[in-house]
């Protein structure tokens, strides 16, 4: 009895031990399994991680390196000069018209200078230098006696009269020939003629005054009207002074003075030989007889 206990206690150990190592090794087993999972999450875990943190890195690189681009070339462009003109640009780009000086402006610039005998000389040899020769022009010359004394910006017109046509009421009563004048007062245009006349009144007492224009005035009735009287003083524009002369109807054969209304200024601050019109009439009128009578000194010309 005795042995059969002891080798039943003995197998009830035996079985007791091995349940209790089968129990230990499983609980080893399974530590060491969660261990082994625990190291292979924590393999996962970790490059992943690591993966992470260089993608960032990445990013906030790239931002940096973007915005020091940016930076770089606003420098660059704020750096860079800007571009010339080339030609080709320049051509292509609309040219502003200068505007031509016109003789008004020059005029309005410069202060008024009472004419002279040079200034009158001087347009007269320019006139004639390409349609002349030289010795034509030698003749054309106008001597400094053939002038009377010049206005000085201060006279009315029938002061300077007075002044250079001393012996007038002696001179008006000598001439009795018709179609024909004593005095005759070159200007640029009628309307200037009639304000001539009505300045000269003070000056020009009984003497016979006649217009000499082409304004609301036929040449034939002109005609007419110097060919019925004596007729002392002719207030006119230089083309129809000229047209009278070539059609016979005013002789110069009693003319003594010729005065020219220089000196006065048209709104557009023209003077009479300014304008290209009247210029061409009057050197016209001085070709027709008056240039002859300057040189034969029987005509004095002034300037006014």
């Amino acid at each position: 009895m005795c042995k059969r206990q002891i080798s039943a206690t003995r197998a009830k150990l035996w079985k007791q031990n091995l349940n209790l190592y089968e129990l230990v090794t499983m609980g080893n087993a399974s530590d060491a399994e969660e261990e082994t999972q625990q190291q292979k999450e924590s393999t996962e875990k970790g490059p992943k991680n690591t993966k992470a943190k260089p993608e960032k890195r990445k990013s906030v690189t790239e931002g940096t390196v973007k915005a020091k681009k940016k930076k770089n070339n606003e420098q660059k462009v704020s750096n860079i000069p800007p571009k010339k003109e080339t030609e080709d640009d320049k051509s292509t780009k609309p040219k502003r018209k200068r505007k031509k000086k016109t003789i008004t402006d020059v005029l309005a610039s410069s202060e008024p200078k009472p004419g002279c005998p040079a200034d009158l000389q001087d347009m007269v040899t320019q006139y004639f230098s390409d349609k002349r020769s030289v010795i034509e022009q030698e003749e054309l010359a106008l001597q400094d006696s053939g002038f009377l004394s010049c206005n000085d910006l201060t006279h009315t017109l029938s002061s300077y009269l007075k002044q250079v046509c001393p012996k007038w009421s002696k001179i008006q009563k000598q001439h009795k020939e018709t179609s024909s004048v004593v005095l005759l007062i070159v200007c640029s245009s009628a309307l200037r003629a009639i304000e001539l006349l009505k300045q000269m009144t003070a000056f020009k007492g009984e003497a016979k005054a006649v217009k000499l224009f082409a304004k609301h005035i036929k040449i034939e009735e002109q005609v007419k009207l110097l060919q019925k009287g004596v007729t002392h003083v002719g207030v006119g524009t230089p083309g129809r002074i000229s047209a009278l002369i070539e059609k016979d109807g005013l002789s110069l054969k009693a003319l003594k003075y010729v005065v020219l209304d220089w000196n006065w200024r048209d709104q557009k601050l023209r003077r009479m030989v300014d304008v290209p019109e009247v210029k061409l009439d009057f050197m016209k009128l001085l070709e027709n007889g008056i240039l002859n009578g300057c040189k034969e000194d029987k005509v004095k010309i002034g300037l006014f």
